[in-house]
């Protein structure tokens, strides 16, 4: 799961104007990854079976509206002083 929601942080982050920092982009992904289901995968059918769910354009909106909830609560509530 982590390889499928990766490219969409940095835009996500971007677009949203706060901080996009390491710290704080990997407090969004860890918040994501633990809101949406494991897709774990041993064989390359696996793998193939997997990224074709990714292709079904709810899978998109649910990833997109965790990640979007991820960036507003790391940016409400950021670990560090973001800038």
């Amino acid at each position: 799961m982590e390889d499928i929601v990766l490219p969409y942080v940095d835009s996500m982050m971007e677009a949203d104007g706060g901080c996009c920092c390491e710290h704080c982009k990997a407090d969004v992904m860890a918040l994501a990854l633990n809101r949406l289901p494991p897709r774990y995968v041993v064989s390359e059918k696996g793998r193939m079976i997997v990224k074709l769910d990714t292709y079904e354009s709810q899978f998109h909106t649910d990833i997109i509206a965790v990640l979007s909830e991820a960036i507003r609560l790391v940016r409400s509530h950021p670990r560090h002083a973001c800038t």
